[in-house]
C-alpha cells in the first residue's frame, strides 16, 4: 500500500467548517436562516449587480458546497463514476499540490519525466521533495500513429528510478504535456505493477477528454495505488473558474480531505460547472471540433516539412532543428503578438507547442514559424 504522511494515518484532522450545504444533507432539511456563519449575507452588492446582474450576485454571498456534490453527481450520471471515488478541487493544479501535501514529506523522493508538465516539478520542490527526472524516450512508436515515433515518457525508466531511489510517488501526464504522447491503459497498468508497493502513481489526465477513446471501459474507475486527476479547464472551457476532480479509492480521498482547503471551489465556479455539465452535447461538439482542428494543423505543418509529434490532446508539438531556432521563432511570434509555448526544460529546448484553436489556422497567423520551415 502506498504511504501517506504519518500524521494523517490516524483519525483527524477533520474539517471544522463543512458548510451549510453539507450540514443540510446531514440533517435532512434546509437551513434558510444562516445566523452563525459570519458571512456578509446582507451586503447589497449594488455595484456587482449593475456590472454582472442579479444571477451573478446570488452566488457570491455564502460559502460553497465543500463536497461539490452537484458536480460529482453530474460526472457520475454522464461518465459512470462511483460518487465516493470523486473529489472536486480548484483545478488539476490544486489536486497535484494536494496529493503532494498528503503523501510526501520534505526530503522524500519523487520521480517524473524531465520536461513534462513543469508545474509538478514546481510543486514538488516547494514541498521540499527530492525530484528525480528521467529522460523522454524518442524511439517509442506512437499509440495514435504507430508508423511514427513520438516523444514519450519512458515508463520503464520511471519504474526503475522509483525502485532504485525508494520513491514516494511517480508523476505521469497521460496524454503528456508538452509532447502530446499517449500511453495505453495496458501501459499504465503495467507501470503501476512495476512500481514499489509503497509508491504512489499520480496520473495527470488533464487531456483525457481529447483521446479518441475517452469513454473506453475502465477509463473512469479508481485504481489501487493510483490517484487520477482531471480538469474542466480544457474540453469544458472553464480554466478561469478553476474546477478539477480526482478519481481514487474512497479511503484515499478521505485522507486527501484532511489537508484540503474546504472552500477552494467557489460557489460561482460550482454553479457554472453544473450548467456546462448539464449540456454535454456542447462539450462533445467542442471536442470533435478541436480534434478536427488538431488534425488540420498537423497536416498543415507537415506539408511545410515540420517535424510534428503525434498528439492526443488539444495542442500540437513540433521539433525545430535547433534550440536557437526554436528560441528565435518563439520570440518572433511574441513580437507579432502571438503566444505559442516553448518548452522550458533544457532537454526539450527545440520543442514548440501550438494550441489547436481556430485562430491558429488563420492565414498568416504562424508566418514567423512558416518562414523557417
Amino acid at each position: 500500500m502506498p504511504l501517506f504522511n504519518d500524521h494523517l494515518t490516524s483519525s483527524g484532522p477533520s474539517n471544522p467548517f463543512p458548510g451549510v450545504r453539507v450540514l443540510e444533507r446531514r440533517l435532512g432539511h434546509e437551513i434558510p436562516h444562516q445566523l452563525g456563519s459570519n458571512e456578509g449575507l446582507d451586503m447589497p452588492h449594488s455595484a456587482l449587480r449593475r456590472h454582472f446582474g442579479d444571477d451573478m450576485a446570488k452566488h457570491v454571498y455564502s460559502y460553497g458546497d465543500s463536497e461539490a456534490l452537484g458536480i460529482r453527481q453530474r460526472l457520475v450520471n454522464q461518465h459512470g463514476f462511483a460518487l465516493d471515488e470523486l473529489l472536486v478541487d480548484a483545478g488539476c493544479d490544486s489536486l497535484l499540490a494536494l496529493v503532494l501535501r498528503a503523501t510526501c514529506r520534505s526530503g522524500d523522493c519523487v520521480v517524473a519525466t524531465a520536461g513534462t508538465y513543469p508545474t509538478f516539478a514546481y510543486f514538488a520542490r516547494g514541498q521540499g521533495c527530492q525530484l528525480i527526472e528521467t529522460r523522454y524516450d524518442q524511439t517509442s512508436p506512437s499509440l495514435t500513429h504507430p508508423e511514427r515515433t513520438g516523444l514519450a515518457p519512458d515508463l520503464a525508466a520511471l519504474a526503475d528510478s522509483a525502485s532504485r531511489q525508494g520513491a514516494r510517488l511517480v508523476y505521469l501526464a497521460n496524454p503528456d504535456n508538452p509532447s502530446g504522447h499517449l500511453h495505453s491503459d495496458a501501459d499504465i497498468t503495467q507501470l503501476r505493477a512495476a512500481l514499489p508497493d509503497d509508491c504512489w502513481l499520480l496520473l495527470d489526465e488533464a487531456y483525457n477528454d481529447f483521446r479518441l477513446d475517452a469513454e473506453r471501459p475502465g477509463a473512469n474507475q479508481a485504481m489501487a495505488g493510483v490517484i487520477r486527476c482531471r480538469t474542466l479547464s480544457k474540453a469544458h472551457g472553464l480554466a478561469g473558474l478553476r474546477v478539477g476532480y480526482a478519481i481514487a479509492e474512497p479511503e484515499v480521498l478521505a485522507v486527501l480531505m484532511k489537508v484540503r482547503i474546504h472552500y477552494a471551489v467557489s460557489t460561482l465556479s460550482q454553479a457554472a460547472a453544473e450548467v456546462v455539465l448539464d449540456h454535454p452535447e456542447e462539450t462533445r461538439d467542442h471536442i470533435t471540433a478541436v480534434q478536427h482542428r488538431r488534425d488540420t494543423l498537423i497536416a498543415q505543418l507537415e506539408s511545410l516539412g515540420a517535424d510534428v509529434l503525434p498528439s492526443a490532446t488539444n495542442f500540437v508539438a513540433l521539433r525545430l532543428p535547433s534550440v536557437e531556432l526554436a528560441d528565435r521563432v518563439h520570440r518572433d511570434m511574441l513580437s507579432a503578438g502571438r503566444l505559442i509555448a516553448r518548452a522550458a526544460h533544457p532537454d526539450l529546448g527545440r520543442l514548440l507547442r501550438i494550441t489547436a484553436l481556430e485562430d491558429a489556422l488563420s492565414p498568416g497567423m504562424l508566418e514567423p514559424l512558416e518562414r523557417v520551415l
